[in-house]
This record gives C-alpha cells, structure tokens and sequence, in this order.
C-alpha cells in the first residue's frame, strides 16, 4: 500500500512538505486493509479472542514501522536532542507487549525486560560508542546480531504466544533497529522510503523477470518446488500481497539490503558486497525446515542478487520489496 505517483516535481513537492500528513492518513487506510485480512484468515479465533488488544498492540508496533518511511527519522533526530530521551525513548515499543500480555493473564517479566532492553541497548550502543563512518564497524555487527538472530530462531516467539502473531516480535525489531540506525547512527543510503515511484515498481517486476526463469528452472531440476494449476481467488492474491511486502519481504530487505549491503558496499565495494549479502540471506534460510536445507540456501542466496540489484538501482527498498514480495508469493500460490 505504498503511494505510487508520477515522478512530478509539483508532487514531489508535495511529498516534501506534508510527508507526515500523508503518511497519516495512508496509515488509517492500512488499518483498515489489515483489519479485513486479520478478519479473512480468523485471527481472533487463532488468539482465542481479545481482538481489540490484539489489534491495537499490532498497530502500535505498525506505526513506526510506517511513520519512518515518511520521514519520522528526521523529525526524532530534531526532537530528541538530549541524549538520555535519545537512548530510552526506544523502550517504549515495550509498551504493545504489556497492552497484549496483561488483559490476557500472560504477562512474563523476562519478555518486557528483553523487549526494552534490546531497543535502549541499541540505541545506547549508537549514542556512546559510534562508529563514525558508514561502513560496517563492530557496533553494527552486535546491533545486526542482536536483531537477527532472535529473528532467525524465533528466541521472542513466546512474547506473543498466538498462531498468526509470529510477526510482532518482528516488527518490534524492526522499530528497534529503524530507531537505532536512522535516528541515532544516521546511516545513509537505506532506502526506507514509503514515498514509491513507478520507477521502485518497474525495477522490482524487471529483476523479478530476471530471476523467475531461473528460479522455476533450477527449482525443478532440483525437485524444490512443483507447478500447481488454479487460479486462486482474487481475496487470496491481494491478501499474500500485502502480508508478504509488509510482514516479509521489507523487514528482510531492511535488514539484508539497506544495512547489511548498505555497509558492506563502503568497505569491500560494490560487487562483493551484493554476493555477500546474498550468500548470507541464502544461509539465513538454513533450518526452513531443518535440518540444513542447501536447495533453499541456494535459491535463496540466488535470489537475494536480484534483490540486491533491485535495491542498489535507485537504493530503495520499495523496489527490492516489489521483487521480493513477487518471488515470494508467485511461489506460494503456484509452485509451493
């Protein structure tokens, strides 16, 4: 649901002065669209009720998610000038977790203490030991780990305990690390940019054109994935789309393209940091499902070079989304 609009300089403008705005009311729509999904797939059923807790915990941790796609960086850099406010503002995203956990009997302390220690420790890391140039630095390799690897083996899953709610300890992650780097590190050139262009959607679908033939081809040489016939409902396709860009495909592309590939690319140059970024979003797919899955891997670290082209053409992840969201669900729907 991002805005696509022609490149015009009176739109871009626009965009300019009000990015906020606009993203405010986008917001309040993407709510709604959530809602009717949370509704289609019986999310309330999965959680065994409290819906309105449920859904307001999951919007909270939406809004900065979204709001840094229109500039909330910007803004929290100007506003927060104190240090203090600076490294403990983050802890507030602990706040979702005891609106969801507490009506519902199933607060754990460890969960709320590692929810806002891993937001201020972030920030904390940035603000007294900065790292002072843009390319990839110690410091960013504990922040990196310290987001990834509670991604990769679900260590928060308990936090929120529901079929369905496997994406809000991510999304909490995400906000953490969005605040640690845009806000406090101030690294440049992510690409974290909700403000689409036509250019961001045309660059997705050319690299995922590029990718498909070869990943169709190679994955039934290797016996990965097989054709199904169908044509699913119209409801069906719309809604992979939006989960897969938004709970799928912009985390990952944050975290593997506009850090990770981001930094790399000052320090080891530009070819290499595409194939290494690759190969690592390749073997984050190691244990899906376990043991070691070297098909996955390989399609996988395959197709992060073409999302790692799709960034690097305009350094958007709009782009690299588009690409990846379309891999993602042509996959799902057809050759899963």
């Amino acid at each position: 649901m991002a805005v696509l609009s022609p490149p015009s300089p009176a739109q871009e403008g626009v965009e300019r002065g009000h990015p906020l705005a606009i993203g405010a009311a986008l917001y309040a729509l993407l709510l709604v669209a959530f809602w009717f999904v949370a509704r289609h797939f019986s999310v309330e059923a999965r959680i065994g009720g409290h819906m309105g807790s449920g859904f307001t915990t999951f919007a909270l941790l939406l809004a900065p998610y979204w709001f840094f796609g229109f500039g909330a960086a910007g803004t929290l850099q100007r506003k927060l000038s104190h240090r203090a406010a600076r490294v403990l503002a983050p802890g507030l995203l602990v706040i979702p977790y005891l609106i969801f956990s507490i009506p519902r009997g199933e607060f754990l302390r460890i969960y709320a203490v590692v929810l806002f220690a891993i937001p201020v420790g972030l920030a904390a890391l940035f603000e007294f030991l900065p790292p002072g140039t843009q390319k990839l630095c110690w410091q960013d390799v504990v922040a990196l780990a310290a987001v990834g690897f509670p991604v990769e083996f679900r260590w928060l899953a308990g936090s929120f305990p529901h079929p369905g709610l496997s994406a809000l300890p991510k999304f909490l992650l995400v906000d953490a690390a969005l605040y640690a780097f845009l806000v406090v590190r101030r690294l440049e050139g992510v690409g974290y940019d909700f403000r689409a262009r036509w250019r961001d959607l045309m660059i997705g679908i050319r690299e995922w054109a590029f990718f498909a033939p070869i990943a169709i081809g190679l994955g039934l040489i290797l016996g990965f994935i097989k054709f199904h016939r169908g044509m699913p409902p119209a409801s069906q396709t719309i809604s992979a789309l939006l989960v897969t860009f938004f709970f799928v495909a912009i985390p990952e592309e944050f975290f593997f393209r506009g850090l990770l590939q981001n930094m790399l690319e000052a320090r080891i140059g530009r070819l290499r940091a595409l194939v290494v970024a690759a190969v690592i979003f390749g073997l984050s797919h190691f244990n899906k499902p376990l043991p070691f899955n070297w098909r996955y891997v390989l399609l996988a670290a395959i197709a992060g070079i073409f999302y790692g082209r799709a960034w690097r053409s305009k350094r958007r992840l709009v782009a690299s989304g588009t690409t990846h969201t379309l891999v993602d669900v042509v996959w799902g729907l057809w050759f899963k």
